[in-house]
């Protein structure tokens, strides 16, 4: 089940004091120890939850072992959870970017999922947080941005030789409202050129011989792997809910249009959205809640009553693998023993050829959002992205409204397609994370999704031996966000209590 690790547990009452006492003496900024409200300190495989301490097993003795608590206890709190501790003055801005630059360093020759990043910088933001009132409900939380999303104090390049040291005049609106809320932007995270499928040099932390999925790349793979809680994606066919999945993190691409997207790079106007990577579905809605202004996100209610849910295969189901079919499964399993109702739904007639529109939707407004970059340098795109902006050029403006015109439809036949389903439940890729690091795979069953404008979440529902997740997605209403991720909260539940 996941990347396995020994652990140990302690009961809380005895760590507790070495946190504070040890704490103290190694200078870690901790004003006190971490609180948890559990009997003891467990660790599921990354530490998830903000009840949870990873502990890791090293004994060569016992201030080892208390430094390794301390530290990997600030690395487990959820970023609400962090958020608070803060402000109460128990922990410091400081120590807890000082414990994911640390796990930084250390994982980051493996994973490579940093586009940019300056400890000093980042100490120092945090630094000041702690110099300060707290400015909102994000303060001294380390966030991740793309490296497509501006930055005004750090490059921003696009995933581009073009865009080399490129120093934007402004933070981005995403990037700007978290920190106004008092984040702390550890660093830029990579990207595939322009958002499109050539990769950079990310890894997937689960296993590094496969693909950690793209565009996010950076941004999936650093959450996943523990070294930041949170962090930017941005999604135009499946770029947020692929390499969460692939990943194995949780995905979230909220309704089009939800977070402000001034200030990323524009892929296709249309299509592109702001998404967000988290450990839990909670942080998740709680980050997006805090950068959309919606209370109901940012205080996400426990779900009423189980949910009712669709099992949707989607038209594309002929390209899903076995895994994803055994994620399907497992997650339905999980749903039916909590008391959900889950119920297959047949394939909306409207739905079919919707991934195809939305790929020439894609590349004729790609074409044209990067028209600067293929006339003036063209000579620096990669080969794969010009013989697809080529193939995007043989599109003409009827086929797109063609497209468009397709889209509208299913969009308009939504309500009926949902029905009295809370949510639907789909694959959020074909299966695992496909080895090597050459492509970034396929993102055909995100594709539909992000053409309707719907909100989506993927979590994972199955491990393999390998050390690979597969994910499953839920798909809810436009702009019924809250709603949706109520519904993923029930399966994030579901799928711990069966695991």
């Amino acid at each position: 089940m996941g990347i396995r690790t020994s652990f140990l547990s302690f009961p809380v009452n005895t760590v507790s004091s070495c946190l504070s006492t040890q704490a103290r003496k190694r200078g870690l900024g901790l004003a006190k120890a971490p609180v948890f409200s559990r009997g003891l300190l467990t660790a599921p495989p990354l530490g998830l939850t903000s009840r949870s301490v990873t502990v890791l097993a090293r004994l060569r003795n016992t201030r080892n072992v208390v430094m390794e608590i301390a530290v990997s206890g600030l690395r487990a709190l959820g970023a609400r959870e962090a958020a608070r501790q803060i402000a109460e003055h128990r922990i410091t801005a400081e120590a807890l970017a000082s414990a994911f630059l640390d796990r930084i360093e250390a994982r980051e020759p493996v994973v490579g999922a940093w586009q940019y990043l300056d400890r000093d910088q980042a100490l120092a933001a945090a630094r000041r947080r702690d110099a300060e009132p707290p400015r909102g409900p994000l303060h001294g939380v380390p966030v991740a941005v793309k490296d497509l999303i501006d930055t005004a104090d750090m490059p921003t390049a696009y995933g581009s030789p073009i865009y080399r040291n490129h120093r934007p005049a402004a933070d981005a609106s995403c990037v700007a409202l978290a920190r106004a809320a008092g984040a702390v932007v550890l660093g830029k995270t990579v990207t595939t050129e322009f958002a499109t499928f050539t990769p950079g040099k990310t890894a997937n932390p689960r296993n590094p011989a496969h693909t950690p999925g793209g565009s996010s790349s950076g941004s999936a793979a650093a959450v996943a792997d523990g070294m930041v809680p949170l962090g930017f994606g941005t999604q135009t066919a499946g770029s947020v809910i692929r390499p969460g999945a692939f990943c194995g993190c949780v995905a979230y691409k909220p309704s089009f249009g939800l977070i402000n997207r001034a200030g990323a790079k524009p892929l296709a106007d249309s299509l592109d959205t702001i998404g967000v990577f988290a450990r839990s579905v909670d942080d998740a809605a709680f980050f997006a809640g805090v950068l959309a202004e919606r209370p109901s996100l940012r205080h996400l209610p426990a779900p009423r009553q189980p949910p009712r849910l669709g099992l949707y295969r989607t038209p594309d189901w002929d390209q899903a693998e076995p895994a994803a079919a055994a994620a399907l499964d497992a997650a339905r399993s999980a749903l039916e023993q909590a008391g959900a109702v889950v119920i297959e739904l047949a394939i909306a007639p409207e739905h079919h050829g919707l991934a195809q529109a939305q790929d020439t939707i894609m590349w004729f407004e790609t074409v044209r959002a990067l028209a600067y970059e293929r006339l003036e340098h063209g000579a620096e795109l990669s080969p794969r992205l010009a013989q697809l902006i080529d193939t995007g050029m043989a599109i003409g403006a009827e086929v797109y409204d063609q497209a468009r015109n397709r889209a509208a439809a299913a969009r308009a036949g939504l309500d009926g397609f949902f029905g009295m389903c809370d949510a639907v439940l789909a694959p959020a890729a074909p299966g695992e994370a496909p080895a090597g690091l050459g492509n970034t795979g396929n993102p055909v069953f995100s594709r539909l999704w992000t053409l309707l404008g719907v909100p989506c979440v993927a979590l994972p529902a199955r491990w393999a031996d390998n050390g690979l997740p597969t994910a499953v997605q839920l798909v809810g209403r436009v702009d019924e966000d809250a709603r949706l991720m109520g519904a993923a909260c029930f399966l994030e539940q579901a799928l711990a209590r069966a695991a």
